[in-house]
């Protein structure tokens, strides 16, 4: 059986689903129809209370990593990907080509680039930690405005840095 439940968080609500191996999708509501699969019901069990209690430690930047069973579904390489997202610690970024590096694949950032788009769990697998080569914020499911708010929260709590990494980005938007 599949639950899912929307629970409201600081930047945007989240959609949070537990396939009943563990947490399958986390992504930010918008105005678009909800993502879920076709038997999802609404529903609150312990590992989604679990997620969002984890959640909420980590916008309250009490809490630096996840310890949630996840049921990810894709490709060997998009779960290749996946794991090393979740090996960028927390207030560090890895551009794309280190990431590439990372799962033995130098070449392959554009591969890398489609296998972080398509994550399915935002912030437990920390996608928004990739940054272009450059140092530029690029592609982010939730919006650019969202990957600089959980990077600045990060960077703010982790202590790396009293402002934002991102400032030359301001100054463009």
């Amino acid at each position: 059986m599949i639950h899912y439940l929307v629970h409201p968080m600081p930047l945007r609500p989240l959609l949070i689903v537990d396939s009943g191996r563990g947490i399958s999708q986390i992504d930010f509501v918008t105005d678009d129809p909800l993502p879920l699969p076709p038997d999802a019901t609404e529903r609150v069990t312990p590992l989604l209370q679990r997620a969002v209690t984890q959640l909420t430690e980590y916008f309250a930047g009490c809490r630096r990593t996840f310890d949630l069973p996840l049921d990810e579904r894709g490709t060997p390489f998009q779960l290749r990907v996946w794991a090393a997202l979740r090996r960028i610690p927390y207030g560090v970024t890895w551009s794309y080509k280190q990431l590439a590096a990372e799962v033995g694949s130098p070449r392959g950032f554009r591969a890398v680039g489609m296998a972080n788009h398509c994550n399915p769990i935002s912030i437990v697998t920390p996608c928004h930690r990739v940054i272009g080569t450059n140092g530029t914020l690029v592609g982010y499911a939730g919006g650019i405005d969202i990957k600089r708010a959980l990077l600045d929260l990060e960077m703010r709590f982790s202590g790396r840095l009293s402002q934002s990494l991102f400032a030359d980005d301001l100054e463009k938007s």
